[in-house]
């Protein structure tokens, strides 16, 4: 699509919106910490729908908080995801050099290692609120490819490939396996966060919380046809909400070992761990338990 057609009326309102973001990003710290407040509350007050998937989603996976302790946790999720959306913003729209003194990376020699093999590396992410300003930070030790889901609205899929294609060495359409494959098998990194609901098809069931949720196949897939180590990683905002850690993991040993369900939980049981240590910034407004095993009623 030309730049002529992005100009049209009904374009204006997503200029808008990336005018807003760049203007966020070169906010004060505290004043961008404030309007992400300020944008997590009224969405937890307003957005009746997301907050009951957040609320399902939350009685689901910790059953044993108290109904206050349960409501808080809501609230503070819509909070950090507000936040969060400062932070996107930072992260596309600003060099993340600025912020290199804000970040601290843990286990960084988990991931040279595997590097170092030659074969490239499939790092294992996680839907974070923090998640494009983690991409952009990373970027600053270990320059890494990203999977993404293209954006409906094609003139802020543009704004955000270009500014993913910026921090990244390239971001890469979810659906083209065969250029993950091709990136991997050059000897690059590539960021892939398998933790959302994509369908039955793509899916085996396997434990997330202890309950059975669709659960992406795909990354054993690319593991064995590329020969690449899996690295699991983890990106975080630190309690003082100026400050952040990266965290890698050693790598999965053996993976894949050709069960699908065990892989997958396998995944599942990294991508939990990392949550229960900062529960409120992970991505809990999408359903995450749409997809249902046969015969079962569904959760929203």
């Amino acid at each position: 699509m030309s730049h002529q057609n992005f100009a049209h009326p009904r374009y204006w309102p997503v200029w808008f919106a990336i005018g807003l973001m760049y203007l966020a990003a070169w906010l004060p710290w505290r004043l961008k910490l404030w309007v992400g407040r300020g944008i997590g509350l009224a969405a937890w007050r307003l957005a009746r729908r997301r907050r009951h998937i957040t609320e399902t989603n939350l009685r689901l996976c910790f059953p044993e908080l108290e109904d206050d302790q349960q409501r808080r946790l809501v609230r503070e999720t819509f909070i950090a995801n507000g936040i969060g959306i400062m932070e996107t913003a930072t992260g596309w729209c600003r060099d993340p050099e600025h912020l290199r003194h804000r970040v601290t990376y843990k286990g960084e020699h988990h991931l040279a290692a595997a590097q170092a093999e030659g074969k490239g590396v499939l790092v294992v992410g996680i839907h974070f609120s923090t998640l494009d300003l983690g991409g952009a930070l990373h970027s600053l030790f270990f320059p890494a490819d990203v999977v993404y889901r293209p954006h409906d609205n094609p003139l802020f899929e543009r704004f955000m490939t270009r500014a993913r294609n910026r921090i990244f060495g390239r971001a890469i359409d979810r659906h083209d396996l065969r250029g993950v494959v091709r990136r991997i098998k050059a000897g690059h990194i590539v960021w892939y966060s398998p933790d959302q609901d994509f369908g039955r098809d793509v899916s085996v069931f396997a434990p997330f919380f202890g309950v059975e949720a669709a659960s992406i196949k795909l990354t054993a897939k690319i593991a064995r046809m590329t020969g690449a180590p899996v690295v699991p990683l983890m990106f975080h905002r630190n309690p003082d909400n100026r400050t952040y850690t990266i965290e890698c993991h050693p790598r999965l040993e053996p993976f894949p070992t050709g069960d699908e369900v065990a892989d997958a939980a396998r995944i599942n049981a990294f991508i939990e761990g990392a949550i229960r240590k900062h529960p409120e910034q992970y991505l809990w407004l999408h359903r995450r338990f749409k997809t249902r095993p046969e015969g079962q009623p569904g959760f929203y």
